[in-house]
């Protein structure tokens, strides 16, 4: 009775402050029951959520952080390809849900891109020969809001090292969490002058690439707030995949960019 008194009466509640309520009132309810405690926490669940951000890296390991909801940095480090982060995401998801975002695109080209985006026309236009055909749409709308200058995606064979070892990433954790590609670079446009976006953090694992951990602090945020409903994704169009952000796309919006040709749903 308790718990469900509790159910009902703090959705509205800052969620700190609701689970303090909720292991109060479940105390309250073993005391008066005289049930096992541990049976009560088994079967009444507080899942944490926990935001991923992953930078990809060749030359030098991999950087990630881990941050709850509350913007709480609960780790960061170094992996390589003979030190998965999977494991270490597993044995968080015992008892929390994860969202994972990874700074590099989802998958390669299957075929050549057959439309090119014509800024200055702010039309579609058919490719030529001239055209080598890569990109994504998810590229071509973050560069045609000049939010950042996309590394244009070729196909797996042409792709750069670091792009193969995020395609692998994403199947491999895809199989386990929710996976999102994420841009760093754009992140940090949209979040200009934005004050209200915090992430506690500390500086004991920036080495050996205090730039590649930045951006993996901030793909961590940039997950949390899109799956807060505060961002956007755009792209897919294509079906190539979508990239995510933390805000909507700024003004002048460029609707046209938005529907790939040949597709009648904005992305």
């Amino acid at each position: 009775m308790y718990v469900y008194l509790h159910l009902l009466s703090v959705k509205r509640l800052d969620k700190n402050i609701s689970n303090s309520i909720f292991l109060f009132n479940l105390f309250y309810f073993w005391y008066l029951s005289g049930q096992s405690y541990n049976y009560l926490l088994a079967t009444n669940t507080i899942m944490n959520e926990y935001f991923i951000g992953i930078d990809i890296q060749t030359k030098r390991d991999c950087s990630y952080a881990i941050s709850d909801q509350n913007g709480a940095l609960k780790e960061s480090g170094w992996f390589s390809k003979n030190h998965s982060i999977l494991n270490t995401l597993k044995k968080l998801s015992v008892n929390a849900k994860l969202y994972v975002g990874i700074d590099a695109p989802r998958m390669a080209l299957i075929s050549p891109r057959q439309w090119y985006w014509v800024g200055s026309k702010k039309k579609w236009k058919p490719k030529t020969k001239k055209h080598k055909g890569h990109g994504r749409h998810c590229e071509i709308v973050v560069s045609a809001h000049k939010l950042a200058n996309p590394q244009w995606t070729p196909f797996f064979d042409d792709a750069p090292a670091w792009m193969k070892k995020g395609f692998a990433l994403f199947k491999e954790l895809g199989t386990f969490f929710p996976t999102f590609e994420v841009f760093p670079t754009a992140s940090y446009s949209l979040f200009s002058g934005v004050k209200e976006v915090k992430l506690d953090i500390d500086f004991s694992n920036c080495l050996p690439g205090p730039k590649d951990m930045m951006d993996a602090f901030v793909a961590s945020v940039t997950v949390r707030e899109f799956t807060r409903g505060k961002g956007i994704e755009v792209g897919n169009g294509d079906g190539l995949g979508a990239i995510i952000l933390p805000r909507p796309l700024p003004e002048p919006l460029l609707s046209e960019v938005l529907t790939w040709p040949g597709c009648n749903t904005k992305k």
